[in-house]
């Protein structure tokens, strides 16, 4: 039995499949024990264009008052977004009082998208953001994230390999053990790809892709629900990012003709692709 207890760290909507709503089935699916801890309510994905949000930072620190005094213990803790700076500091703290060894961190630093900050991603957010991804395992930011994260070639939506290698090492620098970066255009030859690099092995990557001509919300969060679960499986970093690709092409093909793409991909329609 592959048993572990996982803590999703992200926001919460009421109508959509991204975020926790995304993760959980993913992750239940694949026979982990899943906990959860908001760090926002929204009423639904951002793609409709009208949404409220509600910070729930004073309930993550209660919340994780009361899980000390029960001595909860987990095996991962994963984040995606974060309603405000001050949650930085909340999470970096809890996670250094759950280390130990074999704690998996894997951070996605939620803060835009296609060569553009989302609306209300400050400077202090992107400084925040590079605080929380230094204590992580693995970060899995989009393109668009790492290069203001890195702070190069800010708004491309293509890269040479080169390009490629500088964002990945300035990634590395700010201190995570092992880069996957999502989203990737290679300049010279137009293909998708995924960059990172593995601590493990000491090795950078570059992981083609088939692009499908549609758009999900919440594609990001299933992609690190899929590559949490390999990794917790014991599988090394460059072969569960790419089951975490196929099983992510497999899902949004599989949803293309969906009219209502705004909502995301309804996932627990395909867990029998986790199986395949």
């Amino acid at each position: 039995m592959n048993h572990k207890n996982v803590l999703i760290i992200n926001d919460m909507p009421g109508y959509g499949k991204v975020a926790l709503a995304a993760m959980l089935p993913v992750l239940s699916n694949l026979g982990h024990s899943i906990y959860n801890l908001p760090t926002a309510l929204v009423s639904n994905t951002l793609d409709y264009g009208k949404f409220t949000i509600l910070d729930t930072t004073d309930y993550m620190v209660e919340a994780i008052r009361v899980w000390r005094e029960l001595d909860f213990q987990f095996d991962c803790i994963t984040t995606g977004f974060l309603a405000s700076a001050r949650q930085v500091g909340i999470i970096r703290d809890f996670i250094a009082s759950q280390k130990k060894e074999g704690l998996l961190v894997m951070t996605d630093p939620i803060m835009g998208d296609e060569g553009k900050l989302y609306n209300g991603v400050t400077e202090n957010t992107i400084d925040s953001m590079r605080r929380l991804v230094g204590v992580a395992d693995v970060i899995v930011p989009n393109l668009t994230e790492a290069e203001f994260l890195t702070g190069l070639h800010e708004g491309q939506e293509s890269l040479s390999a080169e390009e490629a290698r500088a964002v990945v090492d300035g990634l590395l620098a700010l201190g995570p053990r092992s880069v996957v970066v999502t989203s990737g255009m290679l300049r010279e030859t137009g293909e998708h790809v995924v960059w990172g690099f593995d601590h493990k092995t000491q090795k950078y990557f570059t992981l083609p892709y088939r692009f499908i001509r549609v758009h999900f919300p919440g594609t990001g969060d299933m992609f690190s629900a899929v590559l949490v679960g390999e990794l917790l499986a014991g599988k090394e970093l460059v072969p569960a990012v790419a089951r975490a690709m196929d099983v992510l092409e497999k899902l949004i093909f599989l949803e293309r003709d969906e009219l209502e793409k705004n909502k995301g991909i309804r996932v627990e329609k395909y867990l029998d692709v986790l199986k395949e």
